[in-house]
């Protein structure tokens, strides 16, 4: 629960402090993207291959190894000298946490029986929660308050108490589990998938920077083959060993492949939002990071609220309708506060953002609870566990993707050259036209919804203390719930 809730705190924090990293340090907006998207495409690239490496060299070791390492790379990155470390050390940290991270839900489920995992998943629930609602908070008071004078750099740094922490507790508390027969790592595949989403996201991230450069279109045009030649590739390793990186039979599921759509869109709304946002209300309105990351809390506790209404009382009785009706409510969210901008400009205030960030807020949490569960209600139960670490995967990618478009339809729309009279009307128009495309996006998510099965999600069989076969995936880090399996050598092999 440590490690979780420091990498979800990681996550979050790091946003908050960008227009001070920017201001301290002259960062450019691609090494202010790469600060983000550097983290979540590094993670998205390395969560399928650190979860094998649980399952091949054992689970508690790697955890120890990632946790270790993540503490690390947050010191490097406090301690950075230049943008152009900082962006480094974030891409090591996001490559680390893909090796800490998998093995969370892993150690659980190696080491309580089924019917006591039921409350450590609320526990994790919770952690969850906190860390999605604190990190912002705890950023803006961080650089508020700017201890022995580290500015954004305590946002790193406060991981270390916790990551030294984590690591003593864990050799002490965590016992050792592997796979018994565990499959071998699918190095080609990692390095396409790796090689693809670079060949897409690097030119969409410094393409404006270096002028659109041919070569950039010519990465982005060649990265749909080197999909393509991933499919390839891991259907001939399917039929010859049976250890794909990707188990390419879940597509067939409709509401599967329906599901990842739907997720991997949703993720490229929330990472366009979430740091124009964050510039929009810092660089555009001026506003101290305090008075921003307060303004954030309606937000937070409206998301929370809805979560725990959608799971136990509307996606029961009403199915798919719900995740629609989030979507169409977080749009409807999008428009009032595009209203709200265009009529106050720069003299809006944080009461009158209030109404559209809490309406955003419940659609969002009608949507992020009970998605997982609608995506994997129809997949095979022996699959439950690849499918949930792929969902993760595509989580992070979209959210990597959509920092990537930052650049195209927020910073696409402004001068290179601003005085300083010129930064704040820039910044809140580039805002609202952001708005648009993200309430557009939303819609699309609206239409894609249907393909998802129109039934309640994914009510799998309560666990029993006899079950001795369990499947755990990635997708359940967000409480999603369990998945049992066959058997524990099963289990083993496919819990990621």
């Amino acid at each position: 629960m440590t490690a979780a809730f420091m990498d979800l705190v990681d996550v979050t924090i790091v946003n908050i402090a960008i227009p001070s990293i920017q201001r301290s340090e002259a960062a450019t907006f691609s090494q202010i993207q790469w600060i983000t998207a550097g983290y979540a495409l590094a993670f998205a690239a390395g969560l399928v291959t650190g979860g094998r490496l649980g399952d091949i060299h054992g689970r508690r070791r790697i955890f120890l190894l990632g946790i270790g390492g993540f503490t690390i790379a947050s010191a490097l990155c406090g301690l950075a000298a230049n943008p152009e470390m900082l962006v480094a050390a974030r891409i090591a940290q996001g490559a680390i946490a893909a090796l800490m991270v998998p093995q969370v839900l892993s150690i659980v489920h190696a080491t309580f029986p089924a019917h006591e995992r039921g409350k450590v998943f609320g526990l994790f629930g919770a952690v969850v929660g906190l860390g999605a609602v604190s990190g912002p908070l705890l950023g803006a008071l961080l650089i508020e308050w700017n201890p022995l004078g580290l500015e954004w750099r305590a946002i790193f740094l406060i991981n270390l108490p916790v990551g030294v922490a984590g690591l003593i507790l864990g050799r002490r508390f965590i016992s050792e589990s592997k796979a018994p027969q565990a499959l071998k790592l699918d190095l080609v595949g990692v390095a396409l998938v790796t090689g693809g989403l670079l060949m897409l996201l690097y030119p969409l991230t410094r393409g404006r920077e270096l002028g659109w450069p041919l070569w950039g279109y010519v990465s982005m045009a060649g990265s749909p083959a080197v999909f393509a030649a991933l499919v390839a590739y891991e259907r001939r390793k399917t039929a010859r060993d049976g250890s794909p990186l990707i188990e390419l039979s879940l597509f067939k599921v409709q509401s599967f492949a329906a599901g990842i759509a739907v997720q991997t869109v949703f993720r490229v709304a929330l990472g366009i939002f979430f740091l124009v946002w964050t510039l929009y209300l810092q660089t555009g309105l001026g506003w101290s990071v305090l008075r921003a990351g307060l303004t954030g809390i309606p937000f937070s506790l409206a998301v929370s609220v809805a979560a725990g209404v959608s799971v136990q009382q509307l996606v029961p009785r009403f199915g798919r309708k719900v995740l629609q009706s989030g979507a169409l409510l977080m749009a409807v969210g999008v428009l009032l506060y595009l209203a709200e901008s265009e009529r106050y400009g720069l003299a809006i205030t944080p009461w009158q953002m209030a109404l559209p960030l809490v309406v955003m807020g419940a659609g969002m949490g009608l949507i992020v609870a009970p998605l997982t569960d609608a995506i994997l209600s129809e997949v095979p139960r022996e699959h439950a566990g690849s499918a949930s670490g792929l969902i993760s995967t595509v989580q992070q990618m979209g959210n990597a993707l959509g920092l990537g478009l930052v650049a195209v339809v927020f910073f696409g729309v402004m001068d290179d050259h601003l005085v300083p009279a010129e930064i704040g009307p820039a910044f809140v128009d580039a805002f609202e036209y952001a708005l648009g495309w993200v309430a557009a996006v939303l819609l699309a998510i609206f239409l894609l919804m249907f393909a998802l099965p129109g039934r309640a999600p994914g009510a799998t069989e309560p666990a029993k203390p006899e079950d001795k076969g369990e499947h755990a995936g990635e997708g359940e880090q967000e409480g999603e719930g369990e998945h049992e399996g066959e058997d524990d050598e099963r289990e083993a092999q496919l819990v990621h």
